[in-house]
Protein backbone atom coordinates (compact mmCIF):
# COMPACT_ATOMS: atom_id res chain seq x y z
CA UNK A 1 0.00 0.00 0.00
CA UNK A 2 1.76 3.46 -0.92
CA UNK A 3 1.79 5.34 2.45
CA UNK A 4 1.21 9.11 0.76
CA UNK A 5 -2.74 7.42 -0.29
CA UNK A 6 -3.46 6.29 3.74
CA UNK A 7 -5.78 7.75 5.13
CA UNK A 8 -4.65 7.30 8.84
CA UNK A 9 -1.22 7.77 9.56
CA UNK A 10 0.54 4.68 10.54
CA UNK A 11 0.65 4.87 13.86
CA UNK A 12 -3.22 4.03 13.80
CA UNK A 13 -2.68 1.34 11.62
CA UNK A 14 -2.60 -2.41 13.46
CA UNK A 15 -0.45 -3.58 10.84
CA UNK A 16 2.24 -1.75 11.57
CA UNK A 17 4.62 -3.46 14.33
CA UNK A 18 6.18 0.19 15.16
CA UNK A 19 3.12 1.28 16.23
CA UNK A 20 1.86 -1.32 18.55
CA UNK A 21 6.11 -1.10 20.21
CA UNK A 22 4.79 3.10 20.42
CA UNK A 23 2.00 2.02 22.52
CA UNK A 24 3.57 -0.05 24.74
CA UNK A 25 6.17 2.61 25.28
CA UNK A 26 3.97 5.56 25.68
CA UNK A 27 4.47 7.62 28.58
CA UNK A 28 1.95 7.72 31.44
CA UNK A 29 -0.76 9.90 31.40
CA UNK A 30 -0.79 10.09 27.62
CA UNK A 31 -3.85 8.87 25.78
CA UNK A 32 -4.39 6.34 22.52
CA UNK A 33 -6.44 7.09 19.48
CA UNK A 34 -9.56 5.06 21.48
CA UNK A 35 -9.14 7.41 23.87
CA UNK A 36 -9.33 10.21 22.16
CA UNK A 37 -12.18 9.64 20.66
CA UNK A 38 -13.50 8.69 24.00
CA UNK A 39 -13.09 12.09 25.77
CA UNK A 40 -14.51 13.78 22.39
CA UNK A 41 -17.58 11.99 23.18
CA UNK A 42 -17.49 12.73 26.62
CA UNK A 43 -17.27 16.27 25.77
CA UNK A 44 -20.12 16.45 22.56
CA UNK A 45 -22.54 14.56 25.89
CA UNK A 46 -21.41 17.59 28.11
CA UNK A 47 -22.44 19.76 25.30
CA UNK A 48 -25.13 18.56 23.71
CA UNK A 49 -27.09 18.32 27.05
CA UNK A 50 -26.65 22.06 27.84
CA UNK A 51 -27.37 22.71 24.74
CA UNK A 52 -30.58 20.89 23.72
CA UNK A 53 -31.68 21.91 27.05
CA UNK A 54 -31.30 25.55 27.06
CA UNK A 55 -33.00 25.22 23.56
CA UNK A 56 -35.47 24.04 25.34
CA UNK A 57 -35.92 26.59 28.48
CA UNK A 58 -35.57 29.35 26.00
CA UNK A 59 -38.40 27.79 23.74
CA UNK A 60 -40.76 27.16 26.71
CA UNK A 61 -39.61 30.97 28.23
CA UNK A 62 -40.50 32.67 24.90
CA UNK A 63 -43.67 30.95 24.45
CA UNK A 64 -44.98 31.19 27.94
CA UNK A 65 -43.72 35.13 27.97
CA UNK A 66 -46.19 35.22 25.16
CA UNK A 67 -49.06 33.91 26.86
CA UNK A 68 -48.41 36.23 29.85
CA UNK A 69 -48.19 39.13 28.04
CA UNK A 70 -51.18 38.72 26.05
CA UNK A 71 -53.20 38.00 29.53
CA UNK A 72 -51.76 40.11 31.35
CA UNK A 73 -53.33 43.05 28.61
CA UNK A 74 -56.46 42.23 29.43
CA UNK A 75 -56.32 41.33 33.20
CA UNK A 76 -53.57 43.03 34.43
CA UNK A 77 -54.01 40.57 37.79
CA UNK A 78 -52.78 37.47 35.34
CA UNK A 79 -49.15 38.55 35.95
CA UNK A 80 -48.30 36.86 38.88
CA UNK A 81 -50.10 33.85 37.81
CA UNK A 82 -48.65 33.96 34.77
CA UNK A 83 -44.94 33.85 35.84
CA UNK A 84 -45.34 29.72 36.64
CA UNK A 85 -45.13 28.76 33.44
CA UNK A 86 -41.99 30.79 32.48
CA UNK A 87 -40.06 29.92 35.69
CA UNK A 88 -40.98 26.25 35.32
CA UNK A 89 -39.68 26.45 31.63
CA UNK A 90 -36.55 28.05 32.56
CA UNK A 91 -35.51 25.33 35.12
CA UNK A 92 -34.89 23.01 32.10
CA UNK A 93 -31.52 25.05 31.65
CA UNK A 94 -30.61 24.35 34.93
CA UNK A 95 -31.16 20.55 34.72
CA UNK A 96 -29.23 20.28 31.82
CA UNK A 97 -26.39 22.98 33.05
CA UNK A 98 -25.92 20.45 36.45
CA UNK A 99 -25.76 16.58 34.27
CA UNK A 100 -23.04 18.33 32.15
CA UNK A 101 -21.40 19.31 35.15
CA UNK A 102 -21.52 15.73 36.04
CA UNK A 103 -20.39 14.67 33.09
CA UNK A 104 -17.83 17.33 32.66
CA UNK A 105 -16.26 15.74 36.19
CA UNK A 106 -16.13 12.49 34.91
CA UNK A 107 -13.60 12.95 31.73
CA UNK A 108 -10.96 12.31 32.19
CA UNK A 109 -7.65 13.05 29.92
CA UNK A 110 -4.87 10.45 32.47
CA UNK A 111 -5.70 7.58 29.91
CA UNK A 112 -8.16 5.76 31.79
CA UNK A 113 -10.95 7.24 30.16
CA UNK A 114 -12.26 4.98 26.81
CA UNK A 115 -14.73 4.43 24.03
CA UNK A 116 -17.04 2.76 26.56
CA UNK A 117 -17.02 6.04 28.83
CA UNK A 118 -17.34 8.39 26.33
CA UNK A 119 -20.22 6.48 24.59
CA UNK A 120 -22.05 6.45 28.11
CA UNK A 121 -21.04 10.28 28.54
CA UNK A 122 -22.75 10.89 25.02
CA UNK A 123 -26.31 8.93 25.90
CA UNK A 124 -26.20 10.48 29.24
CA UNK A 125 -26.53 14.10 27.57
CA UNK A 126 -28.41 12.83 24.52
CA UNK A 127 -31.10 11.41 26.92
CA UNK A 128 -31.46 14.48 29.25
CA UNK A 129 -30.64 17.15 26.54
CA UNK A 130 -33.45 15.51 24.48
CA UNK A 131 -36.39 15.37 27.31
CA UNK A 132 -35.38 18.63 28.55
CA UNK A 133 -35.71 19.76 25.09
CA UNK A 134 -39.35 18.29 24.44
CA UNK A 135 -40.42 19.39 27.98
CA UNK A 136 -39.40 23.13 27.22
CA UNK A 137 -41.75 22.60 23.92
CA UNK A 138 -44.29 21.45 26.17
CA UNK A 139 -44.50 24.28 28.98
CA UNK A 140 -44.52 26.54 26.70
CA UNK A 141 -47.29 25.49 24.41
CA UNK A 142 -49.15 24.81 27.29
CA UNK A 143 -48.04 27.79 29.62
CA UNK A 144 -49.04 30.08 26.23
CA UNK A 145 -52.55 28.89 25.44
CA UNK A 146 -53.12 27.92 29.42
CA UNK A 147 -52.58 31.81 30.69
CA UNK A 148 -54.67 33.05 28.07
CA UNK A 149 -57.54 30.65 29.09
CA UNK A 150 -57.31 31.65 32.89
CA UNK A 151 -58.00 34.96 32.03
CA UNK A 152 -61.58 33.96 30.63
CA UNK A 153 -62.48 31.37 33.13
CA UNK A 154 -60.32 31.69 36.47
CA UNK A 155 -61.28 27.87 36.92
CA UNK A 156 -58.42 26.10 34.20
CA UNK A 157 -56.00 28.18 36.40
CA UNK A 158 -55.38 24.28 38.97
CA UNK A 159 -55.50 22.16 36.20
CA UNK A 160 -53.32 24.34 34.25
CA UNK A 161 -50.62 23.82 36.93
CA UNK A 162 -51.17 20.27 37.19
CA UNK A 163 -50.37 19.90 33.46
CA UNK A 164 -47.14 21.57 34.15
CA UNK A 165 -46.23 19.60 37.00
CA UNK A 166 -46.71 16.84 34.20
CA UNK A 167 -44.56 18.38 31.96
CA UNK A 168 -41.45 18.57 34.53
CA UNK A 169 -41.95 14.84 35.64
CA UNK A 170 -41.38 14.30 31.87
CA UNK A 171 -37.76 16.47 32.64
CA UNK A 172 -36.87 14.77 35.59
CA UNK A 173 -37.17 11.66 34.23
CA UNK A 174 -34.63 12.32 31.35
CA UNK A 175 -32.35 13.90 34.18
CA UNK A 176 -32.62 11.30 36.57
CA UNK A 177 -31.83 8.47 33.83
CA UNK A 178 -29.06 10.85 33.14
CA UNK A 179 -27.61 10.59 35.70
CA UNK A 180 -27.99 7.29 36.06
CA UNK A 181 -25.79 6.91 32.74
CA UNK A 182 -23.53 9.36 33.88
CA UNK A 183 -22.74 7.63 36.83
CA UNK A 184 -22.24 3.96 34.59
CA UNK A 185 -19.70 6.50 32.26
CA UNK A 186 -17.36 6.91 35.29
CA UNK A 187 -16.29 3.19 35.93
CA UNK A 188 -13.53 1.89 34.39
CA UNK A 189 -13.49 -0.38 31.86
CA UNK A 190 -10.56 -2.67 31.11
CA UNK A 191 -10.24 -4.84 28.04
Amino acid sequence: VNNSLRLFPAHFSRENPKSEDAERRRAPGSMSASEHIGVCFGYLGAVSCLVMSCIGAAYGSAQAGLGLCRAGCRDPNMVIKGIIPVAMAGVRGIYGLVLSIIIMSGIRTDGTYGQYNGYMHLGAGLCCGAAQFASGIAVGVVGEAGTQATVFQSKLFAPLVLILIFTEALALYGLIVGMIMAQSGQRRVDG
